[in-house]
């Protein structure tokens, strides 16, 4: 049985919107909508749904403001919905924060099936003891409340880079491929590619990286991936 949320679908293709709604129902969400970009972002910042599908292409404002403007307040889960297909504008919208990504056209049971995919993995495991929290190098991360904070200020992480976050630091000093990366941070069932690795790195590192020249936390591992701390 699929544990309800609430969602919100911001599309402007009224036909679009119902199917994707009546599906969504289907897996026992509840669902809400909004038709263009602005009554979207007032919607998603009144009603904090539990997870956010948003079409790129939008009227009043399109879907790449609407995720950068809620990555500067929120940590909500984003699916973006286009019919844009290539790997530049994908890494775009990663680049601002959203957590998968899904072109037009698509099955709805795609996109329901995304949608119960990134619910699962931004919620906190319960099947394994979360590791005592982390302290290194003035940073300390919570497992349990999934909280970080560097130099003693707390950090607002998205799930995606809490979850890409804690692999590393779960292990610190061991390298962990690209491909280690997705099937640890985004799951089997994750259609990406090795770059999406790339800016969700990027991404943690603005975040928190005291000297963005010289990276303290996270290390590249040249012809492998990246790892935590000292090797």
């Amino acid at each position: 049985m699929v544990m309800s949320h609430t969602v919100l679908v911001i599309e402007d293709d009224p036909g679009i919107a119902r199917v994707m709604r009546l599906y969504l129902e289907q897996d026992g969400h509840c669902v809400s909508t909004a038709s263009d970009g602005l009554s979207g972002l007032q919607t998603a910042r009144e009603a904090t749904p539990d997870l956010i599908v948003l079409d790129l292409m939008l009227p009043k404002l399109d879907g790449l403001e609407i995720c950068r403007a809620l990555r500067q307040e929120s940590e909500v889960p984003i699916i973006m919905v286009t019919a844009r297909v290539s790997e530049g504008d994908r890494l775009a919208g990663f680049d601002l924060g959203a957590d998968d990504y899904i072109t037009k056209p698509f099955s709805p049971r795609e996109l329901a099936a995304r949608v119960r995919a990134v619910l699962r993995r931004a919620a906190p495991s319960a099947d394994a003891q979360p590791p005592p929290a982390i302290e290194y190098d003035g940073m300390s991360i919570d497992f349990t409340k999934r909280t970080v904070a560097v130099g003693g200020q707390k950090l607002s992480l998205t799930p995606t880079e809490f979850r890409l976050l804690a692999l590393l630091a779960a292990s610190p000093g061991r390298p962990f491929t690209r491909d280690q990366i997705i099937d640890g941070v985004f799951g089997y069932d994750f259609d990406g590619f090795d770059r999406t690795v790339d800016v969700h790195v990027a991404n943690l590192r603005r975040k928190i990286e005291p000297d963005g020249r010289r990276f303290r936390y996270i290390q590249t591992v040249h012809g492998v991936g990246y790892r935590f701390g000292d090797a």
